[in-house]
């Protein structure tokens, strides 16, 4: 149905009859051209025993029954606003890259971070960030294997979402030029 109807978010209870919201929260969240839909998760079960899992698969949100349906409107309207801002003009994949980051931080200081990606596409990637940076931040991103640091180009922060339980928030960055050392 999500395929065929692109819904704006998904609410979904954790224990459904035919299938789990884990199960469904995967399933979507694993898909190219569902994984931007924003996943919320109802449950009756305790936070601490299924949220961070939750969070891993891709959810945006965990609330506990009762729901507190302010606090849902609340999450729901913000990050649908900032929805409207991530639409991807090409499909991802699921891939954990060793990257270096440089730049300059939010203060203006000069940083130089080890991280991974979460997700890649042609001209684009998702990782953490453990540095504050400020909007439209532009780093420098380099592969890093055992054997080889290669530069992969200049990229711009296009997006930074944090998680409950994230050490560090997410960013989505886009590439200035065309990448010259990536995986595609």
């Amino acid at each position: 149905m999500a395929l065929q109807h692109k819904p704006d978010a998904v609410l979904v209870d954790l224990m459904m009859a035919s299938h789990t919201g884990l199960e469904v929260c995967q399933a979507l969240s694993s898909l190219s051209f569902t994984e931007v839909i924003p996943i919320f998760i109802i449950s009756g079960a305790p936070k601490s025993l299924y949220k961070d899992f939750c969070f891993t698969l891709g959810a945006r949100g965990y609330f506990e029954k009762p729901i507190d349906f302010d606090l849902l409107k609340t999450q729901l309207a913000a990050t649908l606003a900032r929805s409207g801002k991530d639409l991807r003009a090409e499909p991802r994949i699921f891939m954990r890259l060793g990257v270096k980051m440089r730049g300059v931080d939010q203060k203006g200081e000069p940083f130089e971070i080890l991280t991974s990606t979460e997700n890649v596409s042609r001209h684009g990637f998702t990782c953490g960030v453990s540095v504050p940076l400020a909007e439209n931040a532009i780093v420098e991103l380099f592969l890093w294997t055992k054997t080889a640091r290669r530069f992969a180009g200049q990229a711009r922060l296009v997006w930074l979402e944090w998680h409950d339980t994230a050490l560090m928030p997410t960013g989505g960055f886009r590439f200035l030029e065309e990448p010259r050392e990536w995986i595609f």
